[in-house]
């Protein structure tokens, strides 16, 4: 698959987890009444979680995980990578959109995920979802 199409694959499955994520925090937020960080917080994990399942079978779908275990290492990898990219950049842009600048949530919330997205791209294509040796 090409780079290019793998990046819109990327994009699209990424288009459904900001839905996830938007969704997640406006509950967090709008319903439970949590802070904005600690919701930003678990609202990235549920996106991460959600994009991880779709990069796997989808995106990524040319280099499955061909065992439980690699697929829970590719998990762990996305987390460590993509997860930490997510959810720290996501604090420290929504910290100074929201907190500073007093921009609306969700709105901030946007900024903030485009502004992590070709890192996680980059993380994933080389760190995470690299082709798995075959045994």
């Amino acid at each position: 698959m090409t780079t290019g199409r793998r990046w819109l694959r990327f994009n699209l499955v990424g288009a459904i987890g900001i839905v996830v994520q938007l969704a997640v925090l406006w509950i967090l937020i709008g319903v439970l009444r949590l802070d904005y960080l600690p919701a930003t917080a678990l609202a990235v994990e549920a996106a991460v979680l959600h994009n991880f399942v779709w990069h796997e079978r989808f995106t990524w779908a040319d280099r499955s995980s061909v065992t439980r275990r690699q697929a829970l290492a590719r998990l762990l990898r996305f987390n460590l990578t993509t997860g930490a990219v997510s959810i720290l950049g996501n604090l420290l842009l929504m910290r100074v959109l929201v907190g500073q600048a007093h921009l609306p949530t969700l709105a901030a919330n946007l900024v903030s995920i485009a502004a992590c997205s070709l890192a996680n791209f980059l993380a994933s294509e080389y760190i995470v979802f690299r082709p798995v040796a075959s045994p």
